[in-house]
C-alpha cells in the first residue's frame, strides 16, 4: 500500500463456470473473487463498527429484473434480507428501477412473507399507506435503509432465480459517501429469507485472497482433494428468543485465545452468552476486523504488548483511537519493507484453531505518519467501544481460509490454504 489514501474493495465476477455436485443434483455453482484497488475519498470519523461499507467490503455483481439491469451488491453472512437502493422515479438515473421491470412485484403486508417471515428483524415490518409490506434495516454503525419487500428475478450469469423475496430500498441514512458505490447487500444468513436460504444450497463456501489476488465463491457441493481434511465447529443453535442473541448469524462458540503459546488466563463464561443473549460469536463476511468483549480483549492487549515489547514501539496517544474501537497502536519505520515477527494470535473453537498471523495482525493506516514514522494499528477491537455485545470474526482474519458454511449440517469448516492457489485449482485465474 503506497502513501496515498487506498480502499480495497473485493469484487465477485461473474463467471459461467459450473460443476455437477457430486453428493446433490443441485448444479454447484463457482465464481471468482478478485481484489483490486480504487482511489479511496475520506473515512469518516469515527466510523464506529467497520461495517460492510467502511474500507474493505466483498462485492457480487449480478444482474436484476426484467429485462435484467446491472447491480453491484455487497455480500453479507451477518445480514438476511437482501436489498437493492431503489430509484421509484423514470427520470433519475440510477441503482435498481422496479418501475421498469416486469417481473417486479411488491409484497402487501397482509401477506405471509410479510407476517410470518420478517420476525427475526431488528425492526419489526409495518404497513405502509399503500397496504404494502415496510421494512427498516438498522445497522450497528447506525446507518439505516427502508422500503418495501418485494419479488423479483435474480440472475447469476444464465441462473435465473425468479420469485427472490428482497427489500427495494427508497431511503436510507449513513455518512459514507462509499455507500454510493454500491447498490445494496446480500444477505446470506441462515434466515428463511437470505439468498442462500432461497435458493435452496445447504452450504456454499468462500475464499479470500490477500491484495491482488485471486479468490473463489462456491454455492453447493464440489468434491475437492486438495482441501482435505476440514475440520468443523458446530454452529451454536438457539431455540428461545433473547434480546441480544442473532438467532439465524453463524454463531460459533469460542473457547480460548492463544498469544504465542501463552493460552490468556480467562474462565471459559467469558465466552457463553448470557442470559440476555449477549456474548456470541458470529462469523461475518460483513465486518473487516475481528472484535472481542471487554474482558477478553483487555487480557489479549496486554499479553500480546508484553509479548512484543522491544519489538515494536507503541503510539502511547490515548486519544488516537482506529475506527473508534482499536486503541493499540504502533510506530514502525515508514523505511520498512516488512513487519518484524510477530507472535500469532489464535482464535480457538470446539473442532478447530484460526492463527492469525504475520502482517494480518497489524494494518497500515494509509497516510497516518508521526515524522519519519508510519502508524499501524492492531487489528483486533473492542466491541464495547462500539456498543456491540457480540465477539465478531471478520473477514479480515478469514483470509487465506476456505470459509463453508454447511447449513444442512449446522457447522462451520475451517481449511487454511492459499486462495490465489485454490482459484487456480479451480479454474478461475484471471
Amino acid at each position: 500500500m503506497d502513501d496515498s489514501l487506498i480502499l480495497l474493495l473485493f469484487f465477485l465476477m461473474l463467471s459461467s463456470f459450473f460443476i455437477q455436485s457430486i453428493s446433490t443434483k443441485q448444479q454447484s455453482l463457482i465464481l471468482p473473487l478478485t481484489a483490486k484497488k480504487i482511489s479511496s475519498v475520506s473515512i469518516p470519523k469515527p466510523p464506529n463498527r467497520v461495517a460492510f461499507h467502511h474500507n474493505v467490503s466483498l462485492t457480487v455483481s449480478l444482474s436484476v429484473g426484467s429485462p435484467p439491469q446491472q447491480v453491484t451488491m455487497v455480500l453479507d453472512t451477518g445480514s438476511e434480507l437482501s436489498w437493492l437502493h431503489c430509484k421509484k422515479t423514470t427520470a433519475t438515473p440510477s441503482v435498481f428501477n422496479p418501475l421498469v421491470s416486469k417481473s417486479y412485484s411488491a409484497i402487501p403486508c397482509s401477506s405471509a412473507t410479510c407476517r410470518t417471515k420478517t420476525r427475526d428483524f431488528s425492526v419489526p415490518v409495518s404497513c405502509d399507506p399503500k397496504k404494502l409490506c415496510h421494512a427498516t434495516l438498522s445497522y450497528a454503525d447506525a446507518s439505516s435503509v427502508e422500503g418495501n419487500l418485494a419479488l423479483e428475478t435474480f440472475r447469476i450469469d444464465n441462473l435465473n432465480l425468479p420469485g427472490m423475496v428482497f427489500g427495494c430500498m427508497d431511503a436510507g441514512s449513513s455518512s459514507n459517501p462509499e455507500d454510493a458505490k454500491t447498490t445494496g447487500l446480500v444477505g446470506m444468513n441462515r434466515g428463511g429469507l437470505s439468498l442462500v436460504s432461497q435458493m435452496g444450497y445447504p452450504k456454499f463456501s468462500y475464499c479470500i485472497s490477500g491484495r491482488d489476488s485471486n479468490g473463489v465463491l462456491l454455492f453447493g457441493e464440489v468434491d475437492l482433494p486438495w482441501l482435505r481434511p476440514r475440520k468443523y465447529t458446530p454452529l451454536v443453535q438457539m431455540s428461545t428468543p433473547l434480546p441480544y442473541f442473532d438467532r439465524v448469524a453463524y454463531t460459533v462458540q469460542l473457547e480460548g485465545i492463544k498469544v504465542g503459546g501463552t493460552v490468556l488466563p480467562l474462565p471459559k463464561s467469558v465466552f457463553v452468552p448470557d442470559h440476555t443473549g449477549a456474548g456470541q460469536t458470529m462469523v461475518d463476511s460483513g465486518t473487516q476486523f475481528t472484535f472481542l468483549l471487554g474482558p477478553a480483549y483487555t487480557a489479549l492487549k496486554n499479553e500480546f504488548m508484553k509479548q512484543t515489547k522491544g519489538v515494536l514501539r507503541n503510539l502511547n496517544d490515548p486519544n488516537f483511537v482506529f475506527q473508534g474501537a482499536m486503541d493499540l497502536c504502533y510506530l514502525v519505520e515508514s523505511t520498512r519493507t516488512t513487519l518484524p515477527p510477530l507472535p500469532p494470535v489464535t482464535l480457538m473453537f470446539p473442532g478447530v484453531e484460526m492463527s492469525v498471523t504475520g502482517e494480518k495482525l497489524l494494518y497500515k493506516l494509509a497516510g497516518a505518519t508521526r515524522g519519519k514514522d508510519q502508524v499501524y494499528c492492531f487489528t483486533i477491537g473492542n466491541s464495547d467501544l462500539l456498543g456491540v455485545e457480540a465477539y465478531i470474526i471478520g473477514h479480515h482474519h478469514q483470509q487465506n481460509f476456505w470459509m463453508e458454511f454447511d447449513l444442512a449440517n449446522s457447522r462451520v469448516g475451517l481449511a487454511e490454504v492459499s486462495c490465489e492457489l485454490a482459484s487456480q485449482k479451480l479454474g478461475l485465474g484471471l
